[in-house]
């Protein structure tokens, strides 16, 4: 007889409706929840881990590349947002602004009183704000390069909020640079481009491609976006760190001027980058299954938990002193420069209600140990990566030696699996305009064969023929850094073009 197949931990399915999934696995992995205010989110314990093993990991590149942390306010007056005509016209339908500095109760109720001057916007990014300091910092070439970073929260009026792709509030580092030279600004923009890439792949397991933004998708006042496009397992994709070019714009709107080795004032050339809790979600749309979330080692805020198997009071002191031994040998093993995160889960708890609690949140690895362990001197692991009954015996005096090889092989694996999940759903046959009406026609998402991905294809370069793709919801979502450097027909006017171009729906 075959086994029957076991149900998912999580419903609905992925294939049966995945944005409903995805908020699922959110709950089932408790990583977060709306809050009261409508569009914020209040990010829970693991939620949060995730994001401060994130956090630390960049923070330690950002600093190795010469950047140190700042803080800067989380209100900007509204005339500095005004000084960069694009930058506020990109950001005026998504700010929240203060009008008044008190309350005052009037017929029992709270309302607004004392009128501000100079109405202030919170924040939804920093580059006006802290132009106004770096005019001041900045006087001669021997101030630059100016290399700073802030970690910090971001609001931006959202209308559609999902939980870590879109909220009102977010989290996000932001890096703001002034230099000499446009070699300069253009180097550090690329610079920073590849730390997320590396971010993202060696550490987040998400395959990427590198590109440049399309005007229409540029950020507001750039001379050049950056960005990292993924793919999602609807095949959408999610853009991840992008890094910013601003030439002189910001400077000359902000008045950051130095005297130049020539003893003449000249605008320095700035740069500003960035990553957000996106990230967290682009972690469970690209890794998730129907079992809930599966975090990569390097990411995971606990890699190892110990569950003690405790069938009788009179074993329990002996089990839980044999998971302590084990937790405490794992401990010493060093994973990435860093020691392993181990847990020993004693909470008054089922062993089975433990056990999927543990899958659920995406735990590399599970350790079981009971009595017949500790008389055999080994213990019984899982592993997330593989089947939730899969599970082998292995000896404690094993466990360091083969534990940190386990992890990079569940961190390799999740990456190949995503990266040749990307690869097979990149489109490269798709000649026209009317092919890709039907390909990204909603009706035939629902089959397999012809459901959705990206879409390479060439484009001629006009910022007026974006507007074409407003009908099918699909952005170019950026010129690759690898091109073809061939000529072909651009797939939206069948004029002569030499740009390839990625196509797809985003979140």
């Amino acid at each position: 007889m075959t086994e029957a197949k076991e149900k998912p931990a999580i419903t609905p399915t992925r294939q049966e409706d995945y944005p409903e999934w995805y908020q699922q696995v959110i709950k089932a992995a408790d990583l977060a929840e709306n809050s009261p205010v409508r569009g914020c989110m209040v990010i829970k314990p693991w939620g949060f881990g995730i994001w401060e093993r994130i956090q630390k990991i960049l923070d330690g590149r950002i600093k190795e590349t010469g950047h140190e942390n700042v803080y800067f306010p989380l209100f900007i007056p509204l005339s500095f947002l005004e000084k960069e005509a694009k930058h506020v016209e990109g950001f005026a339908k998504e700010c929240a602004v203060v009008t008044h500095h008190r309350l005052e109760e009037k017929d029992g109720k709270l309302v607004p009183a004392g009128p501000l001057e100079e109405p202030l916007i919170i924040r939804p990014t920093s580059e006006t704000i802290i132009g106004e300091s770096f005019s001041r910092w900045v006087k001669s070439y021997r101030d630059l390069p100016l290399l700073i970073n802030q970690w910090a929260n971001i609001v931006r009026w959202e209308m559609r909020p999902r939980i870590f792709l879109r909220t009102t509030e977010f989290l996000w580092q932001e890096g703001h640079t002034a230099h000499e030279t446009k070699e300069e600004a253009e180097e550090e923009t690329q610079k920073m481009l590849n730390i997320y890439r590396e971010l993202a792949e060696d550490v987040l397991a998400i395959p990427v491609i590198p590109g440049v933004k399309s005007p229409g998708e540029r950020f507001p006042g750039a001379v050049d976006t950056y960005s990292l496009e993924m793919m999602m397992q609807d095949r959408k994709a999610l853009q991840g760190g992008t890094s910013h070019y601003l030439g002189q714009n910001f400077a000359k709107a902000s008045g950051i001027r130095f005297s130049n080795r020539d003893g003449q004032l000249e605008y320095a050339y700035t740069t500003s980058w960035g990553i957000s809790t996106r990230m967290i979600g682009g972690v469970i749309m690209c890794h998730g299954d129907d079992d809930g979330l599966r975090l990569p080692p390097r990411i995971a805020p606990k890699q190892i938990v110990i569950l003690p198997v405790i069938p009788n009071a009179d074993m329990e002191t002996e089990v839980l002193a044999y998971a302590d031994k084990v937790a405490n040998t794992l401990r010493e093993c060093q994973y990435h420069g860093e020691k392993l995160s181990v847990y020993v889960d004693t909470r008054e708890k089922r062993g089975g209600e433990k056990n999927w609690e543990w899958i659920k949140k995406g735990v590399p690895v599970r350790i079981e140990v009971g009595p017949r362990d500790l008389e055999s001197g080994s213990v019984m692991l899982a592993r997330r990566d593989r089947a939730r009954r899969d599970k082998q015996s292995i000896g404690v005096d094993q466990l360091p030696q083969m534990i940190v090889s386990l992890l990079d092989e569940i961190q390799k694996g999740y990456f190949d699996q995503a990266k040749a999940f990307l690869d097979a759903n990149i489109h490269r046959d798709i000649k026209d305009f009317e092919e890709m009406k039907k390909f990204f026609t909603p009706k035939n998402l629902q089959k397999p064969e012809i459901h959705g991905g990206f879409v390479l294809a060439k484009w001629c370069g006009d910022p007026e023929t974006e507007k074409i793709l407003d009908e099918l919801k699909v952005t170019i979502r950026c010129l690759p850094m690898d091109q073809s450097n061939t000529t072909g027909r651009c797939i939206l006017t069948g004029k002569e073009a030499t740009l390839d171009a990625i196509f797809a729906k985003a979140y």
